[in-house]
């Protein structure tokens, strides 16, 4: 089956991994023409092409890359995958099913799921993941590497330092700013330990 479709492969082959793949199929922008991970075998019908070790592989100059390893503990993981990807092309995801405005600005190798809401003059970074159902309001800034979870909500004007998680149906309050590599679960605030 020919396409004109740009090609992907994906990092990373767990649990994350089956949700990219829904919204990708559904934005229906990339041919996904499989999966880097240490399995063998296949991950919703894609194949997996082998380990890490293949990241610097020759593949054709217009296939691009997107990490698909989900990140709650540490954004560790994903940050070394992104340094061995520095020199490829990195898709960024949007969800047809999100609302992103025109007016935000979604980084390089960012995921925005479905039913998430990015509004106006939101300023999202790389590598980020914007869950199903997260709210990101106007002028609120997301750095690197964060990871806002499922019903998150971040009001106006927050700021979210890179490499933090906001946990399931917490809520940050407007113009606050949560300090880099921080935890924030529904009630509850820990900082990550290095």
């Amino acid at each position: 089956m020919s396409t004109n479709k740009p090609k992907l492969v994906l990092v990373g082959g767990g649990g994350h991994c089956e949700s990219c793949i829904d919204v990708i199929e559904q934005e229906n922008k990339f041919q996904i023409i499989g999966i880097i991970d240490t399995k063998k075998g296949s991950v919703l019908g894609y194949p997996i092409l082998g380990n890490d070790s293949i990241i610097n592989n020759d593949f054709e100059h217009d296939v691009s890359f997107f990490i698909t390893v989900g990140q709650i503990k540490s954004p560790e993981l994903r940050m070394k995958i992104a340094n061995s990807l520095k020199n490829k092309n990195l898709a960024s995801i949007i969800s047809p099913h999100a609302y992103v405005s025109k007016h935000a600005k979604i980084g390089e190798g960012t995921i925005v799921m479905h039913k998430a809401v990015v509004n106006a003059n939101a300023v999202i970074g790389n590598h980020c993941i914007i869950n199903t159902m997260a709210n990101v309001e106007h002028g609120v800034i997301i750095e690197d590497f964060c990871h806002v979870s499922t019903g998150a909500m971040v009001n106006g004007q927050s700021k979210i330092e890179r490499e933090s998680f906001i946990g399931s149906n917490a809520t940050i309050a407007q113009n606050i700013v949560v300090p880099k590599n921080s935890v924030i679960s529904a009630g509850c605030f820990v900082k990550f330990k290095k």
